[in-house]
């Protein structure tokens, strides 16, 4: 990939930043830009809720950010401006307040799979004109929005949980959910749903290697669930435990629906997978590299350095690009295998 020059817009005009950092947090989270302008630039300026848009080099037509300001501190010599993405908006509505929508016996989502219900939630809750579902998608497998119907006062973010972890792909050895994520189209945010990658089959995105563009590894261990309560259709449920686990990293619980599984012999099971999924994707891993800075959440990278223990596929959890007109900084986070269930909800509760 080649070096890249960032530029910022605001309101489309390009300003003269000192320097930046855009972090994409993944697991549903908002992405942010933290700027810094000369302070003359702010004079008589209004910057709240101003749109934003960070475009890795000079000829790219479609920037790897678009957000809107949502702080703005001035001091002596300089302003710092923070923007966050469209699931910001999403999550907040654009305000301190989460983003909510009524759903009676007459106006509700009902009839709809997942990606049809949060694009009917959104445009409910009057964030379509910041975030596009042209591009969404569904689940696999779909789900529906009517099992069980949604009644009441509820916040987009639980909408969306709900009906992500309802969508479970069973096929493979490993359960995989669903993710939603942002991608911009050149004229505005769309949020897309993707099943989770498989390392193992997906197509690589990027390959890294000592030699030629890794600059750093680190490693973050991760807590494993060893105690895992799976509820199933109907009410039936099960409970998967591992006592020599238990015994060397102490009692982590998890909570499961899947309304899939028809049996307690089913939810135990499951509940082994998900532990077992969950041992082999202990560790996370942070890259300091050269290159990489497009590469999106879900991809699938290839590691391969002198030590075999880091040699292997991994996918794209997130990322952060430090910059200045002179300099740039890339940092990837990816883990070894597809993230599980428990990760996956783990991600959305934090």
């Amino acid at each position: 990939m080649p070096k890249i020059s960032p530029r910022v817009a605001i309101e489309g005009a390009e300003v003269e930043y000192i320097e930046g950092s855009y972090t994409l947090n993944g697991g549903g989270k908002a992405a942010e830009l933290a700027f810094t302008l000369p302070n003359s630039y702010a004079a008589g300026k209004k910057l709240w809720n101003k749109e934003v848009t960070l475009y890795l080099n000079s000829g790219d037509s479609t920037p790897i950010f678009r957000g809107w300001i949502r702080r703005a501190n001035p001091n002596l010599d300089e302003i710092e401006i923070l923007a966050m993405d469209a699931l910001g908006y999403l999550i907040k509505g654009g305000g301190q307040s989460k983003a909510v929508i009524n759903l009676t016996p007459t106006d509700n989502l009902d009839g709809y799979t997942a990606g049809g219900a949060i694009t009917t939630a959104i445009k409910k809750a009057k964030l379509n004109t910041k975030l596009g579902t042209d591009m969404i998608g569904d689940t696999k497998p779909a789900v529906s929005a009517s099992r069980p119907p949604l009644r009441g006062q509820y916040q987009l973010e639980e909408i969306i949980k709900s009906l992500m972890s309802a969508a479970i792909d069973n096929s493979g050895t490993i359960p995989r959910p669903n993710l939603y994520k942002i991608v911009d189209d050149g004229s505005q945010s769309q949020l897309v749903i993707e099943l989770q990658a498989d390392v193992d089959t997906d197509q690589i995105a990027h390959i890294f290697t000592e030699e030629n563009n890794i600059i750093g590894i680190s490693i973050n261990e991760k807590k494993i669930p060893t105690i895992i309560n799976v509820s199933g259709e109907g009410g039936v449920n099960g409970t998967f435990s591992h006592d020599g686990a238990i015994t060397a990293l102490d009692r982590t619980y998890l909570q499961v629906d899947n309304p899939e599984l028809k049996s307690p012999a089913e939810c135990v099971d499951f509940g082994r997978k998900l532990f077992q999924a969950n041992l082999k994707d202990q560790y996370e891993y942070g890259i300091e590299v050269t290159e990489g800075a497009y590469l999106m959440e879900n991809d699938v990278v290839r590691v391969e350095t002198t030590d075999k223990s880091y040699t292997g596929n991994y996918r794209v959890i997130g990322k952060t690009i430090s910059f200045s007109p002179n300099d740039f900084e890339i940092g990837i986070v990816i883990n070894k295998k597809p993230p599980t269930l428990a990760e996956y909800i783990s991600a959305r509760d934090n």
